[in-house]
């Protein structure tokens, strides 16, 4: 059926899948619909993990065409994406070689080689980004390294939101929450570092402009009547945009994917060497907002011992919940940021060897594996949390968890329990909620009086989790 309402189009792009998401407003109401997914599989060659951005950009067009059809007056279109990875750019715009993965162990010796040129305390205290192998800053380096000739060919670098925007026919910019975690943008400025650049041999003409969150940056190629919108290319600053946190309340997200990211919203940084030591990081976020966060490890243990088990045959993650739910609790904490998971593969089979190497129960069914796991996320959001009320100086009485991480109840409730505070989960489609509702402020489509906030929390049903509650959760009513 096609529509004659006018909507806007994310494509929100994961570490494992894609998928187009059309969005229309009826009043202060969002509604969605999904029109196409896809895998974002890595290619591996020659030991190394690469995107294919190739067989991306095909999917992307092809949602896109999925959308018109059923919208013909869409009216927006915008990539939201993980982080730190980058394409570059031949001067014909295409890219000079596959953009490397983040998971890709060619970084692990640069840091040290960084904090040989810049001290990690001027680092951070320059771009206030979290010390991690991953940040594009080291894979720059490993560039430099391996194969300087392809920096010295590149006419542009983007981000890969970024690179994705300019496909559809975008100016070749990058949207400020993106660029805040490359470790390469002052803090201060939200500019390019230029003395940091020039210290570590990276001041190549490639560095494009950095534009605010929610910026028109052209039209759709063969579509002049469809805006391409910068909302937050990162598309975890797309979550917190949509987190229905009440005014008043001392709040923190969790934004559950692949990935955790713990944190509250902030105007001014916090460039302590106690904030640096305990790892958060200071991530732009919309309308000059930080995000002040830690990054860690959140699903992707689950997902790869999913994908495993999934070769045996068929399993969904309302079976594995219910299996972990009839689990006894065993106490094995598993370490999952340490970087024996950090890679993909045989992860069922690593988890009984880590146990054993450590001295912790071993897991004797699927259902305890997974409680595990969870029992373990929880314990790690417990850690973290305590870490950031130190640091604020101030304790924080609602956890809000958005993303797919929020549909896990077990993981919910734990989660309450453990950390001692209420929990307040869903939406659970917040990063594609932040990537419509922004790409609809920047029109002028919302209603006259209400925040992206206000529409989310009118918008979705959300679920409290009260520490050591026994009955279900009960939904949480509108603000």
């Amino acid at each position: 059926m096609r529509e004659r309402r006018a909507g806007y189009l994310a494509f929100d792009l994961g570490a494992s899948s894609g998928r187009a998401m059309l969005g229309w407003l009826e009043g202060p109401v969002l509604h969605m619909a999904e029109v196409h997914r896809f895998e974002t599989s890595l290619i591996e060659r020659d030991g190394h993990l690469f995107w294919d951005v190739e067989a991306l950009e095909q999917e992307i067009w092809t949602g896109l065409q999925q959308a018109l059809a059923q919208m013909p007056a869409l009216r927006a279109v915008s990539v939201d994406s993980w982080a730190v990875d980058y394409v570059l750019l031949n001067r014909e715009g295409r890219p000079l070689r596959p953009p490397y993965s983040y998971r890709d162990t060619r970084t692990r010796p640069m840091m040290a080689r960084a904090f040989a040129r810049v001290a990690p305390a001027e680092l951070y205290a320059r771009t206030g980004i979290q010390l991690i192998p991953i940040n594009t800053l080291y894979q720059l380096l490993a560039d430099l390294e391996e194969d300087p000739a392809v920096l010295r060919r590149a006419e542009r670098l983007l981000l890969i939101a970024d690179y994705f925007n300019h496909r559809l026919g975008g100016q070749p910019v990058v949207e400020v929450s993106m660029a805040s975690t490359t470790q390469l943008m002052n803090v201060h400025t939200r500019q390019w570092d230029a003395e940091l650049l020039r210290a570590f041999g990276l001041d190549f003409p490639c560095w494009p402009e950095i534009v605010p969150s929610g910026q028109v940056i052209g039209q759709v190629r063969g579509h002049p009547s469809v805006a391409v919108i910068a909302s937050c290319s990162h598309d975890t600053a797309c979550a917190v945009a949509a987190v229905p946190a009440r005014p008043g309340t001392r709040w923190a997200y969790i934004s559950l994917g692949t990935w955790a990211l713990l944190g509250v919203e902030r105007t001014t940084p916090i460039l302590t060497d106690a904030a640096r030591e305990a790892g958060f990081t200071h991530e732009a976020g919309l309308d000059g907002t930080i995000r002040f966060l830690k990054n860690l490890t959140g699903l992707w243990v689950l997902q790869e011992c999913l994908r495993a088990w999934r070769q045996e045959g068929p399993v969904s993650w309302e079976a594995l919940e219910a299996e972990a739910r009839a689990a006894p609790a065993e106490r094995c904490y598993l370490d999952l940021d340490d970087p024996y998971f950090f890679e993909p593969g045989q992860m069922p089979e690593r988890i009984v060897a880590y146990c054993r190497q450590h001295g912790l129960p071993v897991p004797e069914s699927r259902g305890q594996m997974v409680r595990a796991i969870l029992e373990s996320l929880a314990r790690n959001f417990r850690r973290a949390l305590r870490q950031l009320e130190a640091l604020l100086e101030a304790p924080v009485d609602t956890l809000h968890i958005v993303g797919g991480g929020a549909r896990n109840r077990l993981l919910c409730q734990l989660t309450a329990d453990t950390c001692e505070v209420r929990v307040v989960a869903g939406p659970a489609e917040a990063t594609a909620m932040g990537n419509l509702l922004i790409q609809a402020r920047t029109l002028g489509d919302l209603p006259e009086g209400y925040t992206l906030r206000d529409v989310v929390a009118r918008s979705e049903t959300c679920w409290i989790y009260e520490p050591h509650q026994k009955s279900i959760p009960q939904p949480a009513t509108e603000r």
